[in-house]
């Protein structure tokens, strides 16, 4: 079993009645705006995660399909959290920028997958590849999100 805090956690919902539901409600908390999706988080191991968030109105956009910034949070959430629960204890990660493109109409239910290489997590750039598919498999979102890593500061001693 590891030692990283959000594994664990993940892993031990799952245990429980709803788990991922109720460990995807947790992790949503931190950011609010990833609450509006409504997401399940799937998979959730080093270097990868999977959600999924349904077609539902609060998402949709004018022509009924679900808006590019749900989309967007949806592959900002599963890049948050392959990256909590990839990087080294030493190291620490700040997003620094975001890269996209529309593929498809996304008028479905949507599946979310954020991956990375086990051995970029290295000092400085880290590119982290999030995609988004339709319930039939087509790719509607396929971006980049560029997460910097760099090392903690020394505690301070009390």
């Amino acid at each position: 079993m590891t030692d990283n805090y959000l594994l664990k956690l993940y892993h031990k919902t799952l245990g429980y009645p709803f788990g991922r539901a109720l460990f995807s409600r947790m992790f949503a908390a931190k950011a609010p705006y990833f609450k509006s999706i409504k997401p399940t988080i799937t998979e959730l191991q080093p270097n990868y995660c999977e959600l999924t968030f349904k077609k539902r109105k609060a998402v949709q956009n004018h022509i009924g399909t679900v808006h590019a910034i749900a989309l967007c949070n949806g592959l900002e959430m599963a890049m948050g959290a392959l990256a909590e629960a990839s990087i080294p204890k030493h190291l620490r990660w700040i997003p620094k920028g975001m890269t996209v493109n529309y593929t498809a109409k996304a008028d479905s239910d949507i599946r979310i997958v954020a991956s990375t290489d086990p051995q970029a997590w290295k000092l400085g750039d880290l590119p982290v590849i999030v995609q988004g598919f339709r319930r039939d498999g087509t790719l509607v979102i396929d971006g980049v999100i560029t997460i910097y890593i760099s090392e903690k500061p020394p505690r301070k001693s009390a």
